[in-house]
């Protein structure tokens, strides 16, 4: 292999590979319970000893001798590993109620309502209940929309007895649950109202679950109007025409103002437009033009998409303020319209404004007037000695030897408080080292406070395993562009990723999935853990899309859409809008998540064809799966030297409702 070493050489490399090895074993042996420190000595010197003692306290936590803990913590001052430590021991002391040990590892600023609510019952257990326990406890009930920890309830009721629940408090926080739509917090905030107001305060909580016309009785007040109208607006998300059906019965009746309106009417006309209801139209109009968010303007622009009505969707897309209309999405779009209804000369415009940018949208407009992509990668030469300085930075160190270790959640300890003593440019530089060391999402987590950040290309688009990546598109028939951008979007290439819905890998494959199509390439299949394997994931994952593509007749953007979303959505957005255009298909997608997913993958697959290749195949090619077509150049536009309107001149008329 190239760049390997020559037989018989020594591989400089080795020495840290071993001692990383050692660590893990300590680690592993400290979190089975049979820890013995004398025989690790040789470790108490590494970055990394402070985690393995923790390893080891962590086992014991809950017969932990207090001096030991406060000597780690004493010891560890300052580190994250120390902070990580603090939490344990704080919750543990709170368990076996051992106040004293609390309250010397408790420090001000601690955060989670939990520890928070430990605190208080700590204080209060050791007679420091003064004013300012008081003020803490009301709070903490207060800011309260949702239930409160188990932590809490001994602080509330002590706070109940006292007399400082006052019913007005109690008030407060059921009016905060109501614009949550936590009835079971509603409930429970009102025990200890007078039993009339109890009462009230229940039947609030059984309208929010289903509205009844107890409802119509209820005092004309602004509470009741609160309670109804959320009430009404959640009914909406399920069931937009009963929603409507309601409002007229329970508007006049309990007198509701035009903010209560104005919440159902805004509720009833999302949910129906998410949809594309017969009746989602009628219902966008019904709303006040002062009450439209950028949400509602996006989703009346689709509605009329949806439905073809091209001049419908302009009028409602240069309703939109300034600065969402001037969004790349926003201003192709206008320019679509602008050229289906006539207009090429505006319409050349904005696509000639979207085309500036380097996305999904601004790749389609450079389609469209047939320019160059734009791009202008960044490519800082920094100054070595800061280079080294920020290697050597030790939470840094420890940070990226705990990634290796396949500990994020400690390695993200260390992190983030690396990143607390860094500039700017020591910032992009951590990024870089911890890219080297196979940690490629902190270019997608830590990249863009500053704006040129996001010409790192080469740092926010790594390319790992190119060489497994070619092969199988090439197997499978498939752009090797398409599969990075799939790997970049589902797990930034970390090959141990792993989501709530368990699946799993570089292309977050379900181990369902990867049995199945494991079976039909021919490939033995051992169990999930196979897909951890970043060469098995990628040939699995690449023979799923090609499964995918032949399902959808060879279009990708069917596709990925369907890769995201499953089959069923993708089967009724097909039935809903046949024949569609591709631009127009995929903004009127009804899920936001596979909407944004799509047009992410298709504009990740340009740039990494430009990592790849140098050029690439046009967006507008590849998003019907031409793979014959020309090829396109980039290169970074002009800069803009004068203001460009959001529109260009000409006389707008204001619509007036």
């Amino acid at each position: 292999m190239a760049g390997a070493p020559a037989a018989g050489a020594s591989n400089p490399l080795a020495p840290a590979q071993a001692r990383l090895a050692r660590v893990r074993a300590a680690l592993e042996v400290a979190e089975r319970g049979s820890f013995d420190a004398t025989a690790y000595a040789d470790l108490a010197s590494d970055p990394l000893w402070g985690w393995i003692e923790y390893a080891a306290l962590r086992r014991e936590i809950d017969t932990l001798d207090p001096s030991r803990a406060q000597a780690f913590l004493e010891r560890h001052r300052g580190q994250p590993v120390a902070a990580a430590f603090r939490e344990l021991w704080l919750a543990a002391t709170a368990r076996r109620e051992d106040w004293l040990a609390f309250t010397s590892a408790w420090v001000p600023g601690l955060k989670g309502g939990a520890l928070r609510c430990a605190d208080l019952k700590a204080r209060q257990a050791l007679g420091r209940a003064d004013a300012a326990w008081t003020a803490e406890s009301q709070t903490m009930w207060r800011q309260a929309g949702n239930a409160l920890p188990t932590a809490c309830d001994a602080p509330m009721a002590v706070l109940a007895a006292q007399g400082n629940l006052t019913p007005a408090l109690r008030w407060e926080r059921i009016e905060r649950a109501i614009a949550e739509g936590e009835p079971g917090v509603v409930r429970a905030a009102a025990r200890g109202l007078p039993a009339d107001e109890q009462a009230l305060a229940e039947d609030y909580a059984a309208f929010l679950e289903a509205p009844h016309e107890r409802a119509l009785t209820w005092p004309k007040n602004a509470r009741s109007r609160l309670v109804a109208s959320y009430g009404l607006a959640r009914l909406a998300k399920d069931n937009p025409t009963a929603a409507e059906t309601q409002l007229a019965a329970y508007a006049p009746a309990l007198e509701f103002e035009a903010a209560d309106r104005t919440r159902v009417l805004y509720a009833i006309a999302l949910w129906s437009v998410a949809s594309y209801e017969p009746d989602s139209a009628r219902r966008l109009a019904a709303v006040p033009v002062e009450a439209y968010d950028d949400r509602l303007h996006e989703w009346r622009v689709r509605e009329a998409m949806a439905r073809s009505d091209w001049a419908a969707a302009l009028a409602a897309l240069r309703l939109m303020p300034p600065a969402q209309r001037g969004d790349s999405r926003w201003q192709y779009f206008e320019a679509r319209l602008s050229e289906l209804t006539g207009d090429r000369k505006t319409a050349r415009h904005l696509f000639a404004e979207a085309a500036r940018k380097p996305e999904f949208h601004g790749f389609l407009a450079a389609d469209r007037i047939k320019r160059p992509y734009a791009l202008c990668p960044l490519a800082p030469d920094d100054d070595p000695a800061v280079r080294a300085a920020v290697a050597r930075d030790p939470a840094l160190t420890r940070a990226l030897a705990l990634y290796r270790l396949d500990r994020q959640g400690w390695a993200q300890r260390e992190w983030d408080d690396a990143l607390t003593r860094f500039n700017d440019t020591e910032r992009r530089i951590a990024v870089a080292e911890a890219q080297a060391s196979g940690w490629f999402d902190r270019a997608v987590f830590n990249l863009g406070k500053q704006r040129d950040e996001l010409r790192l290309y080469h740092l926010r688009f790594p390319l790992h395993h190119d060489a497994t990546i070619r092969r199988e598109a090439t197997r499978q028939k498939i752009d090797p562009a398409w599969v990075a951008a799939e790997i970049r979007a589902e797990s930034v290439f970390n090959p141990t990723a792993r989501s709530s819905a368990n699946a799993m890998g570089l292309m977050q494959v379900i181990p369902a999935t990867g049995a199945a199509v494991a079976t039909r390439i021919g490939l033995p299949w051992t169990g999930p853990a196979m897909l951890y394997d970043p060469d098995t994931n990628i040939a699995i994952g690449t023979a799923y899309l090609r499964q995918l593509m032949d399902q959808y007749g060879g279009q990708p953007y069917f596709t990925i859409a369907g890769y995201n979303a499953g089959p069923s959505p993708l089967a009724r957005w097909q039935e809903q809008r046949p024949g569609m255009d591709p631009d127009f298909w995929i903004e009127t997608i009804s899920y936001k998540e596979t909407r944004e997913y799509v047009a992410r993958v298709l504009a990740f697959s340009v740039i990494y064809d430009w990592r790849l290749n140098g050029d690439a195949a046009t967006l507008s090619d590849r998003l019907r799966g031409v793979t014959d077509g020309k090829r396109k150049r980039f290169a970074c536009p002009e800069p803009v030297t004068a203001p460009t309107p959001a529109a260009p001149p000409g006389k707008r008329t204001r619509t007036r409702r």
